[in-house]
């Protein structure tokens, strides 16, 4: 299942989407929820124990200026890959 996180954490009730992740499901971030994707914070340490794939999309990391604070397990791409994913994931989730 692909999971599309478009809001910030603090916008959100992102536990119940932790909650709500399985093992291997993609989650991409994009627009202000690129900052769950940030090393060391509670919610990507979260995320890392639930083993899901972890993306994020480079133009809103950039825009942030959260380049270098970005964790290594995070794959981060770019919207053509964003696409891939959405066509590999027939089945979706916005947050």
């Amino acid at each position: 299942m692909l999971h599309i996180l478009m809001r910030s954490p603090f916008q959100m009730d992102i536990m119940l989407l932790i909650d709500f992740l399985r093992a291997e499901d993609d989650l991409v971030a994009l627009q202000d929820s690129v900052i769950v994707m940030v090393e060391n914070n509670i919610f990507i340490n979260k995320l890392l124990s639930i083993s899901v794939n972890m993306y994020a999309i480079k133009q809103d990391i950039y825009a942030r200026g959260i380049q270098g604070m970005v964790s290594n397990e995070v794959n981060i791409i770019d919207y053509v890959q964003f696409v891939y994913l959405t066509n590999k994931n027939k089945t979706q989730m916005s947050w």
